[in-house]
């Protein structure tokens, strides 16, 4: 049975993070990603690491079930050979520099005269007008301006959020963007153009913060691993020096902590914790007292209390816990998939389609498509 996307065919010109994991996200749903690379060295991600048997892991992670095809597209054969893909594309997506794309022939305005039924999907940093259209944004950097890294961390340091969030964010909608632009197209039969910017993506999950404190509300501030508006919500010691974490969402679940996890019925009545806003300015006096109570216990054993309560609750495991999780085991998520490095192991896309599984393709070898392309797209006249 094929998948969702077969059929379709994706050009990418694309290094990084953001335009790559956008189009391993169709790739993984059937559609066939053209990769386009610079002689040499390739997408520049190629190195970031050698973590993976000697690949690079943001490499591995994005671009597993592309072909790649390297073109030196300052020569006149090879941007006559990408045209001759795009004619019978169905989408491209770059994320070169700011006006690289324009420079070489390939702008999504000139791209849609020639081919009206093609998709253009432009993913940059700041977007493509603005005092920062031409600002070099790397994931952190983009981060740092939209005020991410100002409310994440603990009081006395901001930090970095442990992922490429900035990037994770314009992939995703650059992902969407482009399945929506193919549904109007099987209505109507012409293509869109489309844009993202890591900036805007990233704002956009900048709503919560920005609405809180635009009217009115207290300055956001770092909470650590604590929740900035809800209490209690985050990290609690217990006696073995282990920490769990457990999330109180409505007065309900607080009654059911205090008499079933805590013991301490009376806590209810305590003025200072009479409802969420009060529990939240008196976060450290709540703190103090869970971790009194937790500590003749062991995680495990407060663990146990926190089920049978009914109250949300979490362990704080590491990579490889994570990645022995029995959840992800007992659903069955791991899949082999092929690399020039060898077998490799991943998780399946987090969109399941009934009855079918995702492509989960091979992660290509740089150049590794080249001939093969060239073969099927050769110059008119040349047999």
């Amino acid at each position: 049975m094929t998948l969702p996307l077969h059929g379709i065919t994706v050009v990418a010109l694309e290094q990084a993070v953001a335009a790559p994991f956008a189009t391993r996200q169709l790739a993984d749903l059937g559609a066939r990603v053209i990769k386009v690379e610079r002689p040499g060295h390739g997408d520049f991600a190629r190195d970031y690491d050698r973590s993976v048997k000697g690949l690079s892991a943001y490499f591995v992670w994005v671009n597993r079930g592309k072909e790649s095809l390297v073109l030196d597209l300052k020569a006149a054969s090879d941007r006559s050979l990408l045209d001759r893909v795009l004619a019978r594309a169905d989408v491209f997506i770059q994320n070169l520099g700011p006006g690289a794309a324009e420079r070489l022939g390939f702008g999504s305005g000139e791209l849609r005269a020639r081919h009206p039924r093609l998709i253009t999907c432009d993913v940059s940093g700041y977007g493509t007008s603005g005092p920062y259209r031409d600002k070099k944004a790397y994931d952190l950097l983009v981060q740092c301006e939209t005020g991410l890294v100002s409310i994440t961390g603990d009081p006395d340091s901001p930090a970095r959020p442990g992922i490429s969030i900035a990037d994770i964010a314009g992939g995703m909608y650059a992902y969407t963007g482009i399945l929506s632009a193919l549904y109007e197209r099987e209505r109507t039969g012409e293509g869109s153009q489309l844009s993202v910017s890591l900036f805007d993506a990233l704002a956009e999950w900048m709503g919560h913060p920005y609405f809180t404190e635009a009217y009115d509300g207290p300055p956001v501030s770092r909470n650590g691993a604590r929740h900035p508006t809800i209490s209690p919500y985050g990290h609690y010691r217990c006696g073995d020096g282990a920490r769990v974490f457990l999330s109180v969402q409505n007065d309900r679940e607080w009654v059911s902590l205090c008499e079933g996890v805590l013991g301490q019925a009376a806590l209810i009545r305590d003025p200072r914790f009479a409802d969420n806003p009060l529990r939240r300015a008196h976060d450290d006096d709540l703190t103090a007292l869970i971790e009194k109570q937790f500590r003749p216990h062991t995680a495990d054993e407060v663990l146990a209390l926190l089920e049978g309560a009914g109250i949300a609750h979490a362990r704080l495991r590491t990579v490889a816990e994570f990645a022995a999780h029995p959840q992800l085991t007992a659903r069955d998520r791991w899949r082999g998939f092929d690399s020039p490095a060898g077998p490799l192991r991943g998780l399946l896309p987090p969109v399941e389609v009934g009855g079918r599984e995702a492509a989960m393709g091979a992660v290509p070898a740089l150049g590794a498509h080249t001939a093969a392309i060239r073969a099927e797209f050769p110059e008119p006249g040349v047999p």
